[in-house]
């Protein structure tokens, strides 16, 4: 968990998002899933005018995505919610029980829930999109049980505000200096599994002892890679060992710099259609434009991208290490965060 105000204001903003979202959404099984052609199905999706996304990546790519979105299919209104997976997966887990769906997508990088999901195919149902099947999609290797696409990932880089640091840095070990005190900026990986798998692979990649030498420097903790970019740009950080690349706001002009380490960290996004969802055809037309060029280009600006050559993505998504799910099971992940916050909060 994050820090009793922070998660108090990040839960909320969330929560409020899904009830306005929830008053102008239909309910579910206001439309069904029609059988037939591709056509049909978009067909459908433009009568039922609207989807609903639930995910985890930066707002930036989020607004580009809806922009790209509504520029193919005009007459379907795409909304998105976003929050940690530690917010957003029990709220899909709830609708899908009860039976009232906001989610019509839900992309996230819990690879535990991604996989034990893909197995029952409890929460989703099956992808029908032409493009999840494209040669350059690389199917066999980005499509779990035909319920789960790859649609992005995370890629951990080292950043500064230029100011401070206008050196830069090259190795997360270059931050274990006593002169960055008080200025580190880390996120928080309490019951967030992509962030424990990081934290694990640091610790792997950098020293057994990596974090246990950065918590000695009194690093601030944020709780997510958000608010760490926030708080490089305006100086209230110096450095941090993982941020997601500083695209956006390099071309912005903010005062930060960016560069992979040699071995980068990385962790897949997933996409999938929720059973419940109130608008089963707009969900499967944005679970397939998400996998096109154009909906990559809107998703991985300082990403990495699941089709080549995409503008602005700093790797291909299918090439990074695919997370060790034995180490992130729901009683590990609880077990790494209790370590953590007695090391970093205690």
């Amino acid at each position: 968990m994050i820090r009793a105000l922070s998660k108090a204001v990040a839960i909320g903003a969330v929560f409020a998002t899904v009830a306005g979202l929830s008053a102008c959404g239909g309910a579910s099984g206001t439309t069904k899933p029609v059988s037939g052609s591709w056509s049909d199905v978009v067909t459908a999706a433009e009568h039922e005018g609207k989807v609903v996304l639930y995910s985890s990546q930066k707002p930036a790519n989020l607004d580009a995505l809806k922009r790209a979105f509504e520029a193919k299919y005009p007459q379907i209104h795409m909304e998105y919610v976003r929050g940690t997976d530690a917010d957003i997966n029990p709220r899909v887990e709830t609708e899908n029980k009860t039976g009232k769906g906001i989610a019509d997508v839900h992309m996230l990088t819990d690879m535990g829930w991604v996989q034990a999901a893909a197995q029952s195919g409890t929460y989703s149902s099956d992808l029908v999109g032409p493009d999840l099947h494209a040669a350059e999609y690389r199917p066999e290797a980005s499509v779990l049980h035909n319920r789960f696409a790859l649609t992005s990932a995370a890629v951990f880089s080292l950043g500064w505000n230029t100011a401070a640091v206008p050196g830069g840095l090259r190795d997360p070990r270059d931050i274990l200096d006593p002169k960055y005190r008080g200025k580190i900026g880390i996120t928080n990986p309490t019951g967030i599994a992509a962030y424990v798998d990081m934290y694990q692979y640091y610790e792997k990649t950098y020293g057994a002892d990596y974090w246990k030498r950065l918590a000695e420097l009194a690093p601030r903790v944020y709780p997510s890679a958000l608010g760490i970019a926030q708080a490089l740009t305006s100086g209230e950080i110096s450095v941090t060992p993982s941020v997601q690349p500083l695209t956006t706001e390099v071309a912005a002009g903010a005062p930060v710099s960016w560069v992979l380490p040699q071995s980068p960290f990385g962790t897949p996004w997933y996409s999938h259609v929720t059973k419940v969802a109130p608008h089963p055809n707009a969900a499967q037309v944005l679970a397939d434009f998400m996998v096109t060029r154009d909906g990559q280009v809107a998703l991985n600006s300082g990403y990495a991208a699941v089709l080549p050559d995409i503008p602005g993505a700093v790797a291909r998504a299918q090439d990074l290490p695919t997370p060790n799910t034995a180490n992130l099971t729901p009683d590990k992940v609880s077990q790494y965060s209790q370590a953590w916050s007695k090391r970093f909060q205690g």
